[in-house]
């Protein structure tokens, strides 16, 4: 086989709690991931070797405006790949993005995985879950979870990982504003917060235990939210209409500047895309990633 697609899919933090600061200068979190169903889509196709391209790495994708050299983390993964297993070619990869850029919803990341995923059956490495795991901590702290996006623990910088039962099928809608916010400036901007909600991780992971949205979404909370809405106040105003127009739980993503609004339902979702209607947004409606999303995502060809 030559090549093979692979779908990168998104994640969001049920909860995300921030405990201090590293003395390697990572915070200390701790999280509940879960993947969404929104996927990006990657291809690889290996290089022959008679090409005279043995070792390289042409990485092409449908947005323009997102870099696609050696700083792109899917670029980065394929590389980490080659310099531990000499025998590899070079490599095609084309990204074919859905998720929003820069959204907090994990698109490079997810990327990442998808190429550590794909290379490794394409190639035949042989690599275990724990292995690729471990490349992909090299990449980046949520790279480890998109390699196996449904619901999760996560502690350390986030790359540290430990099982928890899965969410129920919960809908959501993404609302992606025309803007970006530096994850480097949230953090940093925390200590200037005073009022700080905490989610309550214990009481989520019980009602995931019992499958019970109405518990989980009662505790969900993001430790980011506040210093996000300090810098951008706007983004507070818009989580006050989301809830106004009957969202049942309105969230920020990661550090922003995404809000996700939870609804009862996939119908109540898409009222609620229809209903908040902005210029230049990304809007999409998504469910929580189960076992089968997961059981056809690489495609051989």
């Amino acid at each position: 086989m030559k090549k093979i697609s692979c779908k990168a899919f998104g994640k969001i933090n049920l909860t995300l709690d921030v405990l201090g600061k590293r003395a390697d200068g990572y915070h200390e979190v701790r999280t509940i991931y879960q993947g969404i169903s929104l996927f990006d889509l990657v291809e690889i196709e290996k290089i022959e070797k008679r090409s005279g391209k043995e070792r390289e790495i042409t990485l092409t994708c449908n947005r323009p405006e997102l870099s696609t050299g050696a700083d792109n983390l899917a670029y980065r993964a394929a590389r980490l790949l080659q310099e531990d297993f000499p025998r590899l070619s070079g490599f095609k990869i084309h990204l074919t993005k859905r998720i929003p850029l820069a959204a907090g919803l994990a698109g490079g990341s997810a990327d990442a995985a998808a190429v550590l995923l794909g290379i490794n059956e394409l190639e035949g490495l042989g690599l275990s879950p724990a292995e690729l795991r471990n490349y992909g901590a090299l990449l980046g702290s949520d790279v480890p979870f998109c390699l196996e996006p449904l619901t999760a623990l996560g502690e350390g910088r986030g790359e540290l990982l430990q099982a928890c039962a899965e969410a129920p099928e919960m809908w959501l809608t993404l609302f992606k504003p025309p803007f970006s916010v530096s994850t480097k400036e949230v953090y940093e901007n925390l200590t200037r917060v005073n009022t700080i909600k905490r989610p309550d991780t214990e009481k989520v992971l019980a009602g995931l235990e019992k499958q019970d949205q109405e518990l989980i979404l009662a505790h969900l909370a993001n430790v980011l939210e506040e210093s996000t809405f300090n810098l951008f106040p706007q983004l507070g105003k818009w989580k006050t209409e989301l809830e106004e127009l009957g969202a049942c739980k309105v969230m920020m993503a990661g550090s922003g500047p995404t809000l996700l609004a939870f609804a009862a339902n996939r119908q109540e979702a898409e009222q609620l895309a229809a209903s908040f209607s902005k210029q230049d947004w990304e809007v999409v409606v998504v469910r929580t990633t189960n076992r089968e999303d997961l059981a056809g995502r690489m495609v051989l060809a």
